[in-house]
């Protein structure tokens, strides 16, 4: 089914990410979620002998996301760019660094089942802003997040995507999927 819709933005801090495991801060909601652009970077090389092509290897490069969003607060901004907050004013430094995060939303089908997203670990930039002058039609300005997302340290996972119309996929999954950042359940043996 063709995708219509698109809500539910969620973000958290990523807390650690290594060898021994990975941890995230409890997901926070941003509202008004316009758009959100996925762009995997995929490199891939050719081996060619006896005349021709025979081999063909693929690697993950870096995955740029942008996300159109109707106002981002300036505490969250704050948040995702490193930057401080005094009296109600955000200062953005040459020295600031954003935090790692992972990204959760929800896209809509045009027959009412949801698609789930969250990426694992990746960080935004400061974003270009465009203003314009009120003029006789409004024309809406929203703000733009821009990051590099790549994989993680822990075991190399980027995404977590579900579709309600998938196969065995779990309801308890749509209802908790925001509560805390989705990770692949452990496999138990059984």
């Amino acid at each position: 089914m063709p995708r219509v819709g698109l809500s539910n933005l969620h973000y958290a801090k990523l807390i650690k990410d290594g060898p021994d495991g990975v941890e995230y801060d409890t997901p926070k909601k941003i509202t008004k979620l316009a758009k959100a652009t996925i762009n995997p970077q995929t490199n891939s090389a050719t081996y060619y002998a006896d005349n021709g092509p025979v081999e063909n290897y693929s690697a993950l490069g870096e995955i740029q996301v942008e996300l159109e969003v109707g106002d981002i607060p300036i505490e969250v901004q704050a948040e995702l760019l490193g930057a401080t907050i005094k009296n109600g004013v955000i200062y953005n430094s040459a020295e600031d660094q954003p935090p790692y995060v992972a990204i959760g939303f929800e896209g809509l089908k045009s027959n009412g089942k949801r698609i789930f997203y969250w990426l694992y670990k990746g960080r935004f930039s400061v974003p270009q802003e465009d203003l314009q002058t009120l003029q006789g039609t409004p024309e809406y300005q929203p703000e733009k997040l821009v990051g590099v997302f790549v994989k993680r340290e822990y075991d190399g996972k980027w995404r977590a995507k579900a579709d309600e119309e998938g196969a065995n996929f779990d309801q308890s999954l749509a209802q908790n999927w925001f509560n805390a950042v989705h990770e692949e359940p452990k496999d138990t043996g059984a």
